[in-house]
């Protein structure tokens, strides 16, 4: 049996970068948020395995095409190699709202994706977003759901409905500290 891993799963847009109601549209408009580079590359650092789910709508919409996509996640991937550190796993949804699929946030498709590319289950796997639907996907497959207060964190606390037992941090900076610094907030799952 394989040892477990510490695995953790972050939305994109409003948790690692800024996000906008006009949509990311470019590799210019993909700007991190403060803290947010280092914060995953302090996860890394301390041998969690950490992937990104995220809804990528733009795509559907035609706001940009699979090549910009992907050029904004090889920017991520430069300034985390900056920091001797990587992502493992970026799962995304290129499907727009009026369209019927299982991958779309609050369905749990994305997170699905992520445990069958590492072949473990989420139950207590810590889910970090900035909307309700991150985190109603999340408690479909067990996982522990934290919001966020950037991006849409702050409407999506105002709005209520979130999953119970929500932790809510400022910011992912804020999530990891407590993530690394509290043993009980590790996950249970996550093992082969």
């Amino acid at each position: 049996m394989n040892a477990p891993i510490r695995l953790v799963i972050l939305d994109r847009d409003g948790v690692i970068n800024q996000d906008s109601d006009a949509y990311i549209k470019s590799v210019d408009e993909w700007i991190p948020l403060p803290g947010a580079i280092d914060a995953i590359a302090r996860l890394k650092h301390a041998g969690w395995t950490v992937a990104v789910a995220t809804n990528q709508s733009g795509l559907a919409r035609g706001y940009f095409d699979e090549a910009t996509l992907h050029a904004m996640h090889d920017k991520l991937a430069a300034l985390l190699a900056e920091r001797n550190a990587s992502l493992d796993y970026i799962a995304w949804c290129p499907h727009g709202p009026d369209t019927v699929c299982r991958c779309r946030k609050p369905e749990p498709g994305l997170y699905e994706e992520i445990a069958g590319h590492f072949g473990v289950t989420l139950a207590g796997v810590p889910v970090i977003g900035d909307s309700t639907r991150d985190l109603t996907a999340a408690v479909r497959v067990a996982a522990t759901p934290l919001l966020v207060l950037t991006g849409k964190g702050e409407r999506s606390l105002e709005a209520g409905g979130l999953p119970p037992g929500t932790r809510v941090y400022p910011d992912l900076a804020a999530a990891v500290d407590a993530l690394l610094s509290d043993d009980a907030s590790r996950p249970r799952g996550g093992t082969k």
